[in-house]
């Protein structure tokens, strides 16, 4: 069972969330808040999976609580919500930590499949999305100048496998591409979120594309 909290200060969006949730019979909503604040002192008692963060909220808003629960020993992946793709407030989530985003108006049965794939630790963004906001990073001049450095750690294999999340691909099409088991490419694509010290592999895509891999 995939464990969700929902964190939005409008109580007729998290309704409706649950509700397009509790649809499918592996998620369960087990967790709601307000704000970030209230999400951060809901979050450090109850072991959720997955967090649907809105970025817009009264007291603490979701950026800060994104970066507040990668500090916990068992952080949960944060999906953050937004009206806007381009959102520069998700930019500064994805570097904050966020494992992807969606737009509030997202079909429900998308919805429920990016729970499901970014719970199994999957990409949230399209190649296109992708793009889209490393182009952002590069045009607010927030790159990452020491990028070559920090790749300079992973093995030729392990290099090969980040510059194919630089150009968006899933596991499965890495897999296909690079000729090896998906449970391996998983296997490298965790060694190199502990390597570059990332949280999600937009951070990863960022540095490969910095680094002029990609």
């Amino acid at each position: 069972m995939i464990r969700v909290a929902l964190v939005d200060d409008d109580a007729l969006v998290r309704a409706g969330l649950r509700l397009i949730l509790g649809g499918a019979d592996d998620i369960a909503v087990v967790a709601e808040a307000g704000d970030g604040a209230e999400a951060l002192s809901v979050l450090r008692t109850t072991a959720v999976d997955v967090v649907l963060m809105d970025i817009r909220m009264p007291r603490m808003d979701g950026l800060s609580a994104t970066a507040e629960l990668q500090r916990l020993p068992a952080a949960p992946q944060v999906v953050v919500l937004t009206t806007f793709d381009a959102d520069d407030y998700v930019l500064r989530a994805l570097r904050h930590g966020a494992s992807g985003f969606l737009l509030k108006d997202t079909p429900p049965d998308v919805l429920v499949d990016a729970v499901r794939k970014v719970a199994a630790g999957e990409p949230m963004l399209s190649p296109s999305v992708t793009e889209q906001l490393i182009r952002r990073v590069r045009d607010s001049g927030d790159g990452d100048g020491d990028a070559r450095a920090r790749l300079a750690v992973l093995s030729e294999r392990e290099l090969e496998v980040a510059v194919a999340v630089g150009r968006g691909m899933s596991n499965a099409e890495i897999a296909t591409t690079l000729h090896m088991s998906i449970a391996t490419v998983k296997a490298h694509v965790s060694r190199i979120l502990t390597k570059l010290d990332a949280s999600n592999r937009v951070q990863v895509a960022i540095a490969a594309h910095d680094a002029g891999l990609v």
